[in-house]
Order: structure tokens, then sequence, then C-alpha cells
């Protein structure tokens, strides 16, 4: 299958919500994406991008996508943390998920970064079994901390 891997554009942003909303019920989470299509534009593509965004397209459709953003690690330095990398149902298993990664490696890569993060849930042994394959350490003693909108407001209530 022929597939081409490119930088985003603001027009992909209805495609990438659509995967988006796919990756949430692969997740377990039909109802948690909050983003819109008006944010992904408005922060993907302002004078200060929010996140960087690759799109894997096949016969003019996306099918896959990766959305990154830049972190600072005070151990590190700069890094480059992937938030998600998706590809469609029907394209699982055509080689577009291992594209999409080698090509965040890469730009990882020419930014001079020191480290790439991202998660994967426990269950997502395929997902494990190619990062690990690909050289990335999966760590299993770490827990991941999220504060949602309501507990910042809360948090912010109780100071």
């Amino acid at each position: 299958m022929n597939f081409t891997i490119r930088k985003a554009i603001k027009a992909d942003m209805t495609r990438v919500l659509e995967l988006i909303n796919q990756l949430a019920i692969f997740e377990k989470e039909p109802d948690a994406v909050e983003v819109t299509i008006e944010d992904l534009e408005n922060d993907g593509f302002g004078n200060k991008p929010a996140f960087e965004c690759l799109v894997a397209e096949v016969d003019g459709k996306v099918q896959g996508t990766a959305i990154m953003f830049h972190r600072y690690s005070t151990w590190k330095g700069r890094i480059l943390h992937l938030e998600d990398l998706v590809v469609s149902e029907d394209m699982r298993g055509s080689g577009i998920g291992t594209a999409l990664l080698d090509e965040v490696v890469k730009f990882g890569h020419s930014l001079g970064v020191r480290r790439i993060n991202w998660e994967v849930l426990d269950w997502n042994t395929p997902a494990i079994n190619l990062y690990e394959k690909k050289g990335a350490h999966v760590l299993r003693d770490w827990n991941v901390v999220h504060l949602s909108e309501q507990g910042i407001k809360d948090y912010i209530a109780n100071l």
C-alpha cells in the first residue's frame, strides 16, 4: 500500500478530529473528547502553535495522525511529547503507525531533543510490542497524573 506522511494543514483538522474520536472509542472512553475542530485549528496553526501534527494520507484521505508538542525536562532539557498516534481502524496493521512513529522520531532528532515521551495503555499489547521492538522503554513503575478542568477549578477554589 502506498501512503504519504506530511505535515498537517488546517483543512486536515476535521479528519484529525474523527481519528481522535476513533481513538477515544478504542480506548473505551467514547465520551471523553472535548476538543473541537475550532480548537485544533486555532491551537495548531496560530503564531505560537500548541502542537505539531503529521498526517498519513492514502489515496487523498487522511488515515492516520501523530500529534506532538514540546516539553522541557529538568533532567534532560528539551524533549518532545507524542500525545497521540492514531491510525484509522480499517488501516491498522498496514504499516502506517510504524511510519508515523518513524517520522516523529526523525522530527525529534532534527530538533535535537534528548527524549521523546508518550503513554500507552497497559492492555494495548500490540502497541507496547511495537514500541519495545523499536527500542523504547515502557516504564511500568510510573503513574500518569491528570487534573481535570473541574479539578483545576476545585483546586483554585480551595486555595
